[in-house]
This record gives C-alpha cells, structure tokens and sequence, in this order.
C-alpha cells in the first residue's frame, strides 16, 4: 500500500461519524495521523480503536465542541504541545435542519451558524499561527453545493456554507505569498447520518437517494487535495456545473428545475 500521507498530522473535526470518521479512517490507511474531534467522547473512542485495529495507526482524540471558542482554543493548544505541528485541518463538522424559514426555530439557526461557520473560524484561527510560523500547511473547509445553490427549506444551512465558502476565498488571497493552501470541498448529497437530523421525516434522502454520493468516493476525493491542492473542487462534477449555470442564469434555471429543487 502506498502510504501517501506518511507521518502527516491531520486534524479532523466532526471525525466520530460519517465522512469524518470515513476521512480518518482513509487517512490512517495512508499512513497518515489523524487526529478525531468531536463532540461525543463515546463515538471518538469507538472511532480511534477501529482506526487502531484496521490500520494499526494510534488515532489520538479531543472532546471538542467546535461552537465552544475556549474549548477550541484549549484543544488546539494541547494538539500542538503533543505533535509539534498541524500539516491539515479539515473543517468537517457540521450540520443542518430542513425547514421553511417561517416556520425554523431560531436557537436552531443559532446552533447552525455556532457551528457551520463559527466552528470553521475559531478552529482555522487556533490553527494558523502555528501554520504560518512553519510556513506550511493546508486548510479543507468542507462547504456545500447548498453553499452555491439555495433551495427550499435550506435557507439558513445554505448560509452558513456560503458563509464558509467567503471565508474559504478570502483566506486563500490573504495566505497566497505563503506556502499554506486554502481550499473548498463542495459536495452533494452523501450517504451518512446526516440526513437523520436534517430531515427526520426521511422525504429529502428517498428523494434524492440516487444522487447520493458514497462516503469513500468524497473522502478520496478530499485526500486527493492534500497531495494535489486546488482552490476548490465539486462533488459531483456535473452539480458544480449545474450550479454554476444556475449563477449565470437564476431565473431561467428557477422556471425549469423549480419542481426539482423543492424535494426536502
């Protein structure tokens, strides 16, 4: 096998679940470390002993809430005192409600910006001075085609991922005399429990199940970046075409696929 990512330290958040435990577990195959963030201490041990045992990498783990800014603080501290350094940060946590805008809860829209967009500064801030004083590294900000294209019942979910898409540009142009790269994943819909709070009624994922992307696919995807970088990258292809027509003609795309994108 070949271990493209050797001895690199890989900071994961949201890494207990779905495509962040999928990208740790890709990442210790790669001869890579990631190193999990999460919530929930129960998931992370779970996570960080299946790494051990499929890969044989040790796959150290924080408790963190990344809406939490002295939390996030503290973590990153601690991270840097263990290994010296962060090679990668994706900023994968994250999450979303369906909802109208009426009728969405606003504690709900709080929660989503504390972490969607919040949880990606407090991180990408504890994290880049110890980039800059190495003069390398890179930041994967986990966005969303809903980042590009608003649709029914994601007005607050795609806010925050157009809110980390802006900062995901401007950085890049901020760091671009560094050897630090700034880059934006965009995907569609993937099987994960995503899906399990963003829509409790199931409707959107029968809707759109065979547009759902595979987690392995994303996470290659994703890891792709790290030996390759590139200001940003769609998931599928086809979507990131589809939104940009949309971008260049709103009303005309609106009239025909109107029906097809009030699935949720």
């Amino acid at each position: 096998m070949k271990h493209t990512l050797h001895n690199k330290i890989i900071v994961i958040t949201g890494a207990s679940s779905g495509i962040g435990l999928r990208l740790a577990i890709d990442v210790a195959q790669k001869g890579g470390i990631p190193v999990l963030l999460a919530r929930s201490t129960e998931k992370l041990q779970s996570a960080s002993a299946e790494i051990l045992k499929t890969t044989g990498i040790r796959a150290p783990y924080f408790t963190l809430d990344v809406s939490n800014h002295a939390m996030v603080s503290q973590t990153f501290h601690d991270i840097l005192k263990n290994h010296q350094k962060i090679d990668v940060l994706i900023n994968n946590a994250g999450f979303a409600i369906f909802d109208t805008f009426l009728d969405s809860k606003v504690a709900d829209i709080e929660e989503m910006f504390a972490v969607n967009v919040f949880g990606v500064i407090t991180c990408t801030k504890a994290v880049l001075p110890a980039m800059l004083k190495e003069n390398q590294g890179h930041i994967i900000n986990i966005a969303s085609q809903a980042g590009k294209l608003a649709t029914p019942k994601s007005s607050v979910y795609s806010a925050t991922k157009h809110a980390v898409l802006a900062i995901t540009n401007s950085l890049r142009m901020e760091l671009i005399n560094t050897n630090i790269f700034v880059s934006a994943v965009n995907p569609g819909p993937i099987k994960t429990p995503f899906f399990d709070r963003a829509d409790s009624s199931g409707n959107y994922a029968k809707n759109v199940e065979k547009f759902m992307l595979e987690p392995s696919y994303v996470s290659e995807k994703i890891l792709q970046l790290i030996d390759k970088p590139k200001r940003e990258i769609n998931l599928p292809g086809w979507m990131g075409l589809g939104t940009t027509i949309y971008q260049l003609f709103p009303s005309l795309v609106e009239k025909i696929a109107g029906k097809k994108l009030n699935q949720k």
